[in-house]
């Protein structure tokens, strides 16, 4: 089978990155052919099929700044490249992952014109919320934009900026819900909270499915899993919206030690803020090998997220390592923890509920090496691997 993947971007540089690139490995290891459509960025993997990525838009200034408002809305170029490379391909299935903005749902118009079978991977909230995330400017949780996509405009809800939410409202009548059931024959929803969401706005349950996204479980593997340091830690971006600030004032309150893997806008303030405390350590972005020894060796990990995550990479990763998870519950967050087995919930934005949890499953005795073995099963490319066929030879799960 012929398989065009895209994405915006081609590193690894979030969960729907990491998803397409191990998706394209999984596909290849049983034989399928794969293409990829992505933009061109500096940081992108090397691939032949670079010659048909459009050109990189951002917001910097002038003449940037126009190209970028317009690139949502499917340009010339987009077009052009993506047309050139299924002349060229000629794909069987065309599964797209994070395509706003930088791409645009252009290509599944494209692609469904002409007969292509259409999936599409929803990493976040986007064909509901025009922000994306379901929070408005105050990081307040907001589900009004499901049925009224004017909210977004009386908001503001893009930066708190009027300009940049009437951008995000235009795009968002553009690829209206009904433009994108007509070009998308099935759309993959990793979370139960994720399929109900997209029913609440309007979708037609028969385009949707339920498919957990995978890991690359032979990279996860250690030789001790029941190995681990008096630490606990914390994976991913540092924003208001992965809810670190209220991780840092429960540590704040405990005596035990938490390192910090990552980077984002509230990093530097909230090292700051942190400083006269020696148990909280800011370790910055990591790669792999690191990342897998730290998180690996870690009593337990915490996702303490306040908005509603979808099916977090860092959980997958956490778990296969045989790191339990103290996770916020809000999104699907719940869907991938088996409380007092694989990890323990707390209440969302509350530091005290958390500063309690975390000094209860401090206490807690988990079975490290069941928590990987369970969980890499659950995981494993070849479970995905075969529901993904599934999906694409017509039988929606």
């Amino acid at each position: 089978m012929r398989i065009l993947l895209a994405n915006k971007f081609y590193y690894h540089r979030g969960g729907d990155c990491t998803y397409t690139i191990n998706l394209e490995s999984l596909l290849k290891q049983y034989g399928h052919e794969v293409a990829l459509f992505a933009m061109q960025y500096p940081e992108n993997i090397e691939t032949p099929w670079s010659e048909y990525f459009p050109s990189e838009v951002k917001f910097s200034g002038g003449v940037e700044n126009v190209k970028a408002a317009l690139r949502p809305f499917g340009t010339g170029e987009v077009k052009q490249a993506f047309n050139r490379l299924l002349d060229d391909f000629k794909p069987d299935i065309v599964h797209l992952n994070n395509i706003h903005s930088q791409l645009s749902p252009v290509v599944a118009e494209i692609a469904k014109k002409r007969d292509i079978r259409v999936v599409w991977t929803l990493h976040d909230y986007k064909l509901l919320c025009p922000r994306y995330d379901c929070l408005r400017n105050e990081n307040v949780v907001c589900k009004s934009c499901f049925t009224d996509k004017k909210q977004v405009l009386k908001n503001r809800c893009m930066k708190n900026s009027l300009s940049a939410s009437i951008i995000a409202y235009l795009e968002a009548v553009k690829w209206n819900r009904q433009q994108l059931e007509t070009s998308t024959d099935v759309f993959i929803c990793p979370s139960r909270f994720m399929y109900d969401k997209m029913i609440q706005g309007g979708f037609n349950p028969e385009k949707l499915c339920i498919l957990p996204n995978c890991a690359d479980i032979d990279k996860a593997k250690r030789e001790n899993y029941c190995y681990k340091e008096d630490y606990y830690c914390y994976l991913g971006r540092i924003s208001h919206e992965k809810g670190v600030e209220t991780l840092v004032n429960a540590a704040k309150q405990l005596p035990y030690h938490l390192k910090i893997i990552g980077g984002g806008p509230l990093k530097e303030i909230l090292e700051e803020k942190s400083k006269e405390y020696s148990n909280i350590e800011f370790l910055g972005y990591k790669y792999w090998e690191d990342i897998k020894e730290i998180v690996g060796k870690a009593r337990f990990t915490v996702i303490p997220s306040e908005w509603y995550e979808n099916y977090p990479l860092s959980i997958i990763e956490s778990l296969c390592l045989g790191t339990p998870v103290l996770g916020a519950n809000i999104g699907g967050i719940p869907e991938m923890i088996e409380e007092g087995k694989t990890g323990m919930l707390f209440e969302s934005r509350n530091v005290e509920n958390l500063r309690d949890k975390i000094q209860e499953i401090v206490a807690f005795d988990f079975d490290y090496k069941w928590i990987a073995e369970k969980s890499q099963q659950r995981y494993s490319g070849e479970i995905h691997y075969k529901k993904v066929m599934d999906v694409y030879h017509k039988n929606n799960l």
